[in-house]
């Protein structure tokens, strides 16, 4: 059994390495600061309230909603990944409220029927800059929400921006992906408020992108069983799901399949975890960081797997791909999904006045660049259903996805 070291789980103080909400950099559109909340917990609030969160619950994760009730949707997924991070704060003192907002945004810029509508509106934008869902969770957060009588946006912090942008690490400089090119919106916000995109961030948001991983990995093997991809003998070759399979028929072996399943994918989560926490631990007494500067100041994040889990982690992302994400049943109605995005840009594109008022803006918008990215905008922020719907609004046919 793991040994779990004793660094934490939430008492006493942060720690020295921990992201303190007395020294946030503030804010783009200067505020007041609040008598009962700090600035990382105001965030939380303004991104839980927001309209984006709410989309999230009729956006896919991979299968569409109505193919069943218990299949996991963008919001589901979030709070499974705030509810991990908050693990990771806990176990290392971090600030908790930091983690958790960065868990809770880091997917609002999702477009509808999930990567494949993301796919479909990049090669729609291809001619103006492309489309990221990571940028364009940016773009809602400092832009596209209009709730406040001061600022267009939710105005958040640099910590909680910050952490979003580069949640998976730098966009920039020498420990950034080779190739990488980082998304017009994103450079456009950083020349008017840094983001320090060359640097690693906060434990908090490496803390939230790692639980981003261990809750897709699992969940979606969860979710891949229960649409019938996947067997549950299928994971027997797997290192990690294999392994704990074994595990836990040898001490239930008359189990039912629903609860050997359930039993199965929380260990799955427990054994990730427990590893991110031994490993971090690890490099926390071994590096000794003294500021949260100190904490971020290295080549790689330290919030990280072990190198064995490492590897059994990226054979899981393997089998998913294989097993669920390329599956033909799956693709086919992705692709069907891609059509929609595709058929609903062009229109809104050549008639904006098919928009609803708020979105048309000024007539049918002359500049071609500027009027293709309130299309996106308009397009990205909607859910499945509401897609669905202007589709068979507009047109005669609509894609049947099943």
């Amino acid at each position: 059994m793991t040994q779990l070291p004793a660094i934490g789980f939430g008492l006493g103080e942060r720690a020295p390495y921990a992201t303190h909400p007395s020294l946030s950099r503030g804010r783009l559109f200067p505020e007041p600061s609040s008598p009962t909340r700090t600035p990382f917990q105001r965030d939380r609030d303004r991104i839980v309230h927001s309209t984006a969160f709410r989309r999230l619950k009729h956006k896919t994760q991979v299968f569409l909603a109505y193919e069943g009730d218990h299949f996991r949707t963008r919001l589901t997924h979030t709070i499974e990944v705030s509810q991990i991070a908050r693990a990771f704060a806990r176990a290392f003192r971090l600030d908790e409220d930091l983690t958790e907002a960065v868990a809770l945004v880091h997917d609002f810029g999702h477009t509808p029927f999930g990567h494949a509508g993301e796919r479909a509106l990049h090669d729609c934008m291809a001619d103006h800059g492309g489309f990221d869902h990571n940028a364009q969770s940016l773009r809602i957060v400092t832009a596209l929400e209009r709730r406040y009588a001061d600022f267009d946006g939710l105005n958040l912090s640099f910590e909680t921006l910050e952490g979003l942008v580069k949640h998976n690490g730098p966009l920039t400089g020498p420990d950034a992906p080779a190739g990488l090119i980082v998304p017009r919106p994103i450079l456009d916000f950083d020349a008017a408020f840094p983001l320090d995109l060359a640097t690693q961030t906060s434990l908090e948001a490496q803390s939230a992108a790692i639980s981003d991983d261990i809750a897709y990995d699992t969940h979606d093997l969860d979710d891949g069983m229960r649409a019938g991809l996947i067997d549950v003998e299928d994971l027997a070759g797997l290192s990690l799901a294999g392994d704990i399979l074994r595990e836990v028929r040898r001490a239930y072996p008359t189990l039912d399949r629903a609860r050997l399943v359930h039993e199965i994918m929380r260990r799955h989560i427990t054994r990730m975890v427990e590893d991110v926490i031994v490993t971090t631990a690890g490099e926390l007494d071994r590096l000794h960081p003294q500021t949260a500067d100190e904490a971020r100041a290295g080549r790689r994040p330290l919030v990280a797997f072990s190198p064995a889990m490492q590897a059994a982690e990226a054979e899981t992302k393997r089998f998913l791909f294989a097993r669920v994400y390329r599956d033909p049943s799956v693709t086919r109605v992705m692709d069907r999904a891609e059509t929609i995005v595709r058929d609903l840009f062009a229109r809104f594109f050549a008639d904006p006045g098919e928009m609803t008022e708020e979105w048309r803006g000024d007539g049918r918008l002359s500049d071609e660049a500027r009027r293709a990215r309130r299309v996106a905008d308009y397009l990205s922020g909607m859910t499945d259903s509401y897609a669905l719907a202007e589709h068979r609004r507009l047109f005669d046919a609509t894609p049947d996805l099943r």
